[in-house]
């Protein structure tokens, strides 16, 4: 028989604590003395020895981190420390008060889903250990969240941004900024992580790591590696670690927030509509892509999406594309020549008056 101390269990990680609690093994508490040295033998319980909610939540953060990007992890974080700031009890939370922290941090219905969507991966996670055993998520339901069309800028836009001359500091990095996000459709995430050895200049192509660390080739413009070549060899500050390809003032690696910040003040200085981001030049790139006749598997496979009904959504044709395919495929709005109708066809057939009376 074994002895341990319970006060020693609170400093434990929670996974050691399950493989103890699941073992089947009997235990002893070594902090009761005399005659009553044995009253907590027994089975250890594992609803009595997990009744710690926040444990929970901080044990299925540290497993996403194995699997999830930092972006990914960290919205899981903000999400479920605001359930915990909302509901600050160690047990469990109950469907009521799950359906409560919706209501009370959630007003919007795409804001809602999201969180959902945060809790019920939290209690498959539980639900695997063994620590629940119904899913309060369940009687919860998505709400509807209309789609948005995402927004994109027209090509004459993206001219008169790239030609945009915003910034006295570093004018041949932003140049480059804009070229490649414009010329590749990547995340903010991606770009900022690029080192300068992901790049092949000679064949216009580069590594970049996506979401969930997955990698893909993605092929760069003339224009991009000009302004690249600019950029390095003018301007470029000698990273203090790593081999960023991006950095600041002092050598250190872009962030994603700086990055947003100079997208915007060139969209500002060009007349770009205020909302103009970084994720609008991925729009862009998507958008101009299928105007140009690119097929949807191939715009997928460049913006990394893992399923092609992400793409579909992302990317929406312009309108002046969907009524050309129109009149070029529906033979209601083919021209009459193209479906072989004449004139005179068209002409209406003179009434029979004899016809009439009859």
């Amino acid at each position: 028989m074994q002895s341990i101390d319970h006060r020693t269990f609170a400093g434990w990680r929670r996974s050691l604590i399950l493989r103890l609690a699941s073992s089947g093994h009997w235990w002893q508490c070594s902090s009761c003395g005399g005659p009553d040295r044995f009253q907590h033998r027994g089975k250890l319980s594992l609803r009595n020895l997990m009744n710690d909610f926040p444990g929970y939540v901080e044990q299925f953060l540290t497993n996403l981190r194995a699997s999830k990007s930092p972006n990914s992890v960290r919205a899981y974080s903000i999400d479920l420390h605001q359930l915990l700031e909302f509901y600050p009890g160690s047990e469990v939370p109950t469907t009521e008060v799950l359906r409560s922290f919706l209501r009370a941090t959630a007003s919007l219905p795409r804001t809602r889903a999201r969180k959902l969507s945060t809790l019920r991966t939290l209690f498959r996670f539980l639900l695997r250990l063994g620590v629940v055993e119904v899913d309060p998520t369940q009687e919860l339901e998505m709400p509807f969240a209309r789609k948005t069309l995402p927004k994109s800028l027209t090509q004459a836009q993206v001219e008169s941004l790239l030609e945009s001359k915003a910034s006295d500091r570093s004018p041949l990095r932003d140049q480059a900024m804009l070229e490649l996000l414009y010329a590749t459709g990547l995340r903010v995430s991606e770009l900022v992580s690029i080192n300068l050895g992901d790049l092949d200049f000679r064949t216009r192509r580069m590594i970049v790591t996506g979401k969930g660390s997955k990698q893909r080739i993605v092929l760069f413009s003339d224009s991009s590696v000009r302004a690249l070549t600019a950029y390095i060899e003018g301007e470029r500050v000698r990273p203090v670690e790593s081999d960023a390809l991006f950095t600041n003032a002092s050598g250190g690696r872009l962030t994603a927030r700086s990055a947003h910040r100079i997208v915007k003040r060139n969209a500002v200085n060009s007349g770009m509509p205020p909302a103009t981001t970084t994720h609008t030049l991925r729009h862009s790139f998507a958008t101009h892509l299928l105007d140009g006749g690119a097929d949807l598997k191939t715009v997928q496979q460049l913006l990394g999406h893992e399923d092609l009904a992400t793409t579909q959504v992302y990317t929406h044709v312009s309108i002046e594309r969907l009524r050309d395919t129109v009149a070029n495929a529906h033979p209601k709005s083919k021209p009459n020549e193209a479906r072989g109708v004449t004139s005179s066809e068209l002409e209406p057939e003179k009434s029979d008056s004899s016809a009439e009376n009859r």
